[in-house]
């Protein structure tokens, strides 16, 4: 007796329910009538190779996939589209929407793992489309299709990471930075991996260029404001790629205006100035003090808001002068000596964004 396999979805999970045979995998049901002619008896032995015809089982399988999509239901999507990934392996669609579903449905702490496995996915679903679409005006449909749900996913990851770290108690936010890091890095590569592969496969056409222009940008607007928890180094670092990407913006946009990464005075530009360095003992000691004790409460975040409107103003002016070096390291060292002496520590420190 041959097993009895659904018609609809393929699925061998059927379940005999109040005299019907029930689907588990798509819910289809059957009649006893129905599921008898479902089955044949005996064997048949066969010799040579023989095709099989999987064509209305696939049908099928895109039809319910499509309709989970329509109806949001991820879970049943991200099923459906495996299984068509199983009885098809050149399908772009279900190659591309297996992971995005994957993606979809991922917890907080794997937001990096999720985001780096839709990068990791755009290379073989553009090679697929190159290979199995020959019409130039599908082509675009489809890779537009993919870049519009891949900005989403991301855009969507990013957030989760961003209002997840802003939802942690400020006094303990410090621990969660490099984490915050970690997930924002894997969400703007995968913006500007998308725009490399756009003009890599596709780069003959106008449209593709122009999708790449943007999600290069998105890239560059993700690098930059991750570049306000980063050291200085991880700083120059950013930098340096953001004027890359931004180069090859304007090489479609040339009055783009790319927004700046300043290197070295991320805050306390004052003690930056006298100091030398964002990075020193001095500066972590004064940078803890102002997340820790002066930002939790209402008149030090306007002392804050109020440092970062006028100082970096001051120190472009006199920052390099003898006389404001005179003035403010006496200042600055009573009281980093005095914040020390309180517990306040002096070891290397990520800032949070109050500015």
């Amino acid at each position: 007796m041959k097993a009895l396999v659904c018609e609809m979805c393929g699925g061998h999970d059927l379940v005999k329910q109040d005299g019907l045979y029930v689907c588990q995998d798509c819910g289809t049901k059957y009649t006893v009538e129905e599921a008898k002619k479902m089955m044949v008896e005996g064997t048949v032995e066969v010799a040579g190779t023989v095709k099989v015809d999987t064509s209305d089982k696939l049908s099928n399988l895109y039809q319910l996939a499509r309709r989970a999509r329509d109806d949001n239901n991820n879970d049943m999507a991200e099923k459906y589209y495996n299984r068509i990934l199983e009885e098809d392996p050149s399908s772009w669609e279900a190659a591309f929407y297996a992971v995005y579903y994957t993606a979809m449905n991922c917890k907080i702490a794997n937001i990096q793992s999720a985001a780096i496995s839709v990068n990791n996915c755009i290379d073989s679903v553009f090679k697929l489309i190159t290979e199995n679409v020959p019409d130039l005006e599908q082509q675009q449909a489809d890779y537009t299709e993919i870049y519009n749900k891949v900005i989403y996913i991301i855009n969507m990851l990013h957030n989760a990471a961003v209002n997840h770290y802003n939802g942690i108690d400020i006094q303990i936010r410090n621990k969660y930075t490099q984490e915050l890091i970690n997930r924002a890095v894997a969400c703007y590569n995968t913006c500007y991996y998308l725009g490399d592969m756009l003009t890599r496969f596709f780069g003959e056409q106008e449209a593709a260029k122009k999708l790449a222009a943007e999600a290069w940008k998105l890239g560059i607007s993700k690098h930059v404001a991750t570049s306000k928890f980063m050291n200085s180094a991880s700083k120059q670092s950013a930098k340096n790629t953001v004027d890359t990407y931004a180069a090859k913006v304007k090489e479609t946009e040339p009055d783009y205006v790319q927004p700046e990464i300043t290197v070295g005075s991320g805050g306390c530009y004052v003690a930056t100035a006298v100091y030398g360095s964002y990075d020193c003992p001095q500066v972590w000691t004064l940078r803890r003090f102002r997340d820790c004790t002066l930002a939790p409460t209402w008149y030090g975040r306007a002392f804050i808001r109020t440092y970062y409107a006028v100082s970096p103003t001051l120190v472009r002016w006199f920052g390099k002068t003898q006389w404001f070096q005179n003035l403010w390291r006496p200042v600055l060292n009573n009281m980093v000596q005095k914040l020390n002496s309180q517990g306040v520590e002096d070891t290397p420190y990520n800032d949070p964004d109050y500015r």
